[in-house]
């Protein structure tokens, strides 16, 4: 137990504000935070970023680049273990479900996120922006690692948002063409799509392909896979989550 730190959380005096923000990560978390600078940070977009003493702009980016980071180690972790039997494309397949910009979008707002992000209306509003609510589930997941460790971090993850906002049955049972989506939106809007096989690699049993996806002769997206099936679809799944396609 770091003593230290506890003693900082019981004699740190906080703003209103801050206090606020404390009562909101317990409720999130089940526990008090120690350091509320590393949440209010990450609850902090990037539109009302303001610079520090060494001129570097502080916003909530460097905590989702983190958070990005646990979160899907955690995750790949976790369902590694829960399914011993499944092959990496079904385990990468659920892993980008659960972690995607529109899921984390939605469980930011179930979890209660989406009160405490600060961004400036004038420039642009939620709804304009949406991946607001995912980045900053990710950059509050950042700070979670930071202030509580490893341990509590992934135990929060899997026992307060996987268990109980995603239903796994559900998830694997739902099998998204995100090939065919992309190219039915494509012919929607009446613009071209290509799959363009750029790269194999690896030895003849385990190749590994690497396909780009363009959009009006625009690149837009990568994908990569131990066949060029899967590699499409990869690179379709990041296509229509970059051109927020559902």
């Amino acid at each position: 137990m770091n003593l230290g730190k506890y003693l900082k959380r019981w004699f740190t005096k906080y703003s209103k504000k801050d206090l606020e923000l404390s009562r909101a990560v317990q409720t999130i978390t089940g526990t008090a935070p120690f350091n509320i600078r590393l949440y209010s940070l990450a609850m902090k977009h990037s539109s009302i970023a303001e610079s520090n003493q060494k001129g570097f702009k502080e916003s909530n980016e460097r905590l989702e680049y983190l958070g990005d980071a646990i979160l899907g180690a955690i995750v790949a972790e976790y369902l590694f273990k829960k399914y011993p039997f499944r092959d990496e494309g079904f385990l990468t397949e659920i892993r980008s479900r659960i972690v995607n910009r529109e899921a984390l979008n939605r469980l930011a707002i179930k979890i209660g996120l989406s009160n405490l992000v600060e961004f400036d209306g004038k420039k642009r509003n939620a709804q304009s922006h949406k991946s607001l609510y995912g980045d900053a589930m990710e950059a509050f997941i950042g700070a979670l690692y930071l202030d509580m460790g490893f341990w509590f971090c992934q135990k929060f993850i899997i026992r307060k948002l996987i268990m109980q906002h995603y239903d796994l049955n559900e998830i694997i049972e739902t099998t998204t063409n995100f090939k065919s989506t992309i190219i039915e939106w494509c012919q929607k809007y009446n613009k071209d799509v290509t799959f363009n096989l750029m790269e194999e690699s690896g030895a003849k049993h385990k190749k590994q392909f690497k396909v780009q996806l363009s959009v009006d002769n625009r690149n837009i997206s990568e994908g990569f896979g131990f066949s060029k099936k899967k590699a499409e679809q990869d690179a379709a799944r990041k296509a229509c989550e970059l051109l927020s396609i559902q």
